[in-house]
């Protein structure tokens, strides 16, 4: 016996299932909501909160953005927390460490040339000389490189 004929077996998701979005409410929209709730009499503030779509606790926060901040409370941020640090104290950080290791070598590379002069000193072998290509450097390196040896 043949299967009888059924309808489409497409899926279609009832408009109603849908997500809903998050509402965000500009800066005026909040000063002329605040500015209607504070107008309010008893009861109409429920029909206000029902005509927006808001809850109490929006009116709440609202008020304590405005008490904190002032107008720019009101104004949307960012969610969540804020960087600890920018990119400037990132960078700043980044090279106080390339400091700090440069530091290190170079006090490991002034220990190494001192253990060199002493085990020079203890062996009795002179230390070499760097001559420059100019005059002046030469004359100033020997001068130098006699005062290091008294």
């Amino acid at each position: 016996m043949p299967k009888p004929k059924t309808k489409s077996t497409e899926v279609v998701a009832s408009p109603g299932n849908e997500q809903r979005q998050k509402r965000h409410f500009s800066a005026a929209d909040k000063a002329r909501i605040l500015a209607e709730a504070s107008r309010c009499e008893r009861g109409q503030l429920g029909e206000l909160l029902r005509r927006e779509g808001l809850y109490s606790s929006h009116l709440t926060n609202w008020r304590a953005q405005l008490k904190l901040k002032g107008e720019q409370g009101l104004e949307p941020h960012k969610p969540g927390r804020a960087p600890s640090k920018d990119a400037k104290d990132r960078r700043i950080e980044q090279l106080e460490k390339h400091a700090a290791r440069l530091e290190k070598e170079l006090r490991i590379s002034k220990a190494l040339i001192e253990m060199q002069k002493k085990a020079h000193e203890i062996l009795g072998i002179a230390l070499p000389r760097i001559e420059d290509a100019t005059e002046d450097d030469s004359s100033n390196s020997s001068n130098s490189a006699s005062r290091r040896s008294r």
